[in-house]
């Protein structure tokens, strides 16, 4: 039997967003994100902004210290219908 995988919403274009504003390369932001304690590869990221594997909660925690946003700016559009 064929299971179907829900696709959830997407963070991915907003990862990307406040990535390209931080002037940071996927490298770089995970090298940061690695030296504050998120074991993460640069692969895994590109996962994370193409939409193919959930960001867990502990990255995003990271993420609004170093590109110092809110948390609303990961969910930005994403409660548009």
């Amino acid at each position: 039997m064929e299971q179907k995988i829900r696709r959830d919403r997407c963070m991915g274009d907003n990862l990307g967003r406040l990535r390209a504003l931080s002037g940071l390369s996927q490298e770089k932001l995970c090298a940061e994100l690695q030296r504050r304690g998120c074991d993460i590869g640069r692969s895994t990221y590109a996962k994370y902004e193409a939409g193919e594997l959930n960001i867990r909660a502990s990255v995003i925690i990271a993420l609004r210290k170093i590109y110092n946003c809110t948390y609303d700016d990961f969910f930005l559009g994403l409660d548009d219908e």
